[in-house]
């Protein structure tokens, strides 16, 4: 009578031996929280080409924009778990669980790490309108303009949205958050003059900046940024303790086989470091990483903790 059991036993060791070695054989989709043109759409469709290649099959760049990343996150995290839906995501994933009150699924839970991808320092910047060349002018124009000042970012919960209440809970100052669907359409508007600064991901703003669009006035990172050289720290600029940087890895619903994770973390890790898309992903301002999916696992957890105090200090909600 014990054969049965056995029989079943050895089947699904079979079929699960064979999903593993015809994985892939069909199109990947990577959904991206985000509009698109903003630095994670970047990211996603800079790598997607060289995963495909990788992979043998096509990947495709879908955006899903809109309630702060939480619905981009929450589709893959209820997508079937088989390897064919991937998230590329961000800082979110540790900052959405204290900014809402209540999520309808949980990110360290509901999806599974497979590889920390690229870090990406924050550039403060501001409308060349705006009366003020150094944090220091900054601050005192805020406090002159007690809620006055509007800043935009990609997404509630954004490290652009919390450098902006770190800003403020640091300085003593009322600045007034604009949350988008992805940073192309903020910086439309604070180059346009409709916002008057903002914490972007350098890779976007860069461009604007050198054309004289924007003005660059601190780099939020800890180490000044290897692509904006000439540009202080906020710690340099007076304000100790400011260091928000931004990373973006990807994911899968948890649950996903061990043997589609793999592949594709190893897929994705030769993929940056191909030296045609490093470079490239350099010169958007990324620091090209690569992980485990285990390393990246301990930074999502030790996010969580640390934005949790920042957020909770600051008293940022999104609801």
């Amino acid at each position: 009578m014990r054969l049965f059991p056995l029989l079943a036993g050895v089947a699904i060791l079979l079929a699960t031996s064979a999903q593993a070695q015809t994985y892939p054989n069909r199109p990947l989709r990577i959904i991206v929280p985000a509009a698109a043109g903003g630095t994670i759409d970047i990211l996603a469709r800079a790598l997607s080409v060289r995963l495909a290649e990788g992979l043998g099959q096509p990947v495709v760049v879908e955006n899903r924009a809109g309630a702060g990343t939480n619905i981009g996150m929450e589709a893959v995290a209820r997508s079937a778990p088989d390897g064919y839906t991937l998230l590329l995501g961000g800082v979110t994933i540790a900052t959405n669980p204290s900014l809402y009150s209540k999520l309808p699924f949980d990110p360290a839970k509901d999806l599974a790490p497979v590889s920390l991808l690229v870090a990406a320092g924050n550039v403060l910047v501001v409308n060349p309108e705006l009366p003020v060349k150094t944090v220091k002018e900054l601050i005192e124009y805020a406090r002159a303009h007690p809620g006055e000042l509007n800043y935009g970012s990609p997404s509630t919960g954004s490290t652009p949205h919390l450098a902006g209440e770190l800003f403020g809970a640091l300085t003593g100052t009322k600045l007034v958050h604009v949350p988008y669907k992805g940073a192309a359409l903020g910086l439309n508007d604070l180059i346009a003059g409709r916002l008057q600064l903002s914490f972007d991901n350098i890779p976007p703003a860069i461009a604007h900046i050198r054309g004289g669009k924007l003005r660059a006035l601190a780099v939020t990172s800890a180490q000044r940024s290897a692509l904006l050289p000439e540009i202080p720290t906020m710690i340099e600029a007076g304000l100790a303790g400011f260091d928000v940087s931004a990373w973006f890895g990807l994911l899968a619903p948890a649950g996903t086989p061990r043997e589609a994770i793999q592949r594709v973390q190893a897929e994705t890790v030769k993929a940056l470091q191909a030296g045609e898309l490093r470079e490239r992903l350099n010169q958007f301002g990324f620091e090209v990483v690569g992980s485990t999916p285990e390393a990246f696992g301990a930074l999502i957890q030790s996010e969580i903790l640390r934005w949790a105090k920042i957020i909770r200090e600051s008293g940022a909600r999104a609801d």
